[in-house]
């Protein structure tokens, strides 16, 4: 049976002392031209002004072309609960029910060492998929900026640990602000137990 629709999955944010991990989902209806992808790239190869250029050209894909996109969070919490790899996969699992896909009517390209839900028969995990799956570039891309402009909204709240800066991410600037300020209710402590007092 030929299947009809195309799912481009990658993740952002699976090392970071702090945030939410994101997982990206990007669905392909039949007959999408994907030469209009051309020259999309993974999020950690290009730009933060070319991964916004990229995103809004998706959400203009998707008004216009019969792409859809959704990026589901697993939080700091559920990742210190059940760790990042049960964390990535419930987002995986969350977003493909939000896409209501048919399993027997879609091929799913994952990125990495992801994986679908095993009711997805058709899926393939591909290494450095995010660099020769336009798809997972686009993934990649989404969950990226999707978590960016979540980890600047958090800096709001939290302004004393620069998340607008670094996003989270271990630096040596946010290493010495858990240092001199704790942690906070997004830190995954998991990830922080040698950085924390």
């Amino acid at each position: 049976m030929k299947r009809r629709f195309l799912v481009g999955v990658d993740e952002a944010g699976r090392g970071p002392l702090a945030g939410p991990v994101a997982v990206g989902l990007v669905l392909a209806s039949p007959g999408f031209d994907m030469s209009v992808l051309s020259g999309v790239r993974d999020s950690k190869q290009i730009s933060e002004l070319g991964r916004e250029i990229w995103f809004e050209t998706l959400r203009k894909l998707e008004a216009e072309a019969g792409v859809r996109y959704i990026v589901q969070f697993s939080s700091a919490l559920y990742i210190d609960t059940h760790g990042i790899v049960p964390a990535i996969k419930s987002a995986v699992a969350r977003g493909l029910r939000t896409l209501a896909v048919d399993p027997a009517e879609t091929h799913i390209l994952l990125d990495g060492s992801l994986k679908a839900p095993p009711r997805f028969m058709y899926q393939e995990t591909i290494i450095r998929g995010d660099e020769t799956e336009p798809l997972i570039s686009l993934a990649s891309i989404a969950a990226k900026v999707r978590r960016d402009h979540l980890m600047r909204r958090l800096n709001l709240r939290y302004p004393e640990y620069g998340f607008d800066v670094h996003k989270g991410y271990g630096t040596k600037a946010h290493r010495e602000l858990i240092q001199k300020h704790g942690l906070c209710a997004i830190h995954r402590r998991s990830f922080c137990a040698i950085d924390a007092k």
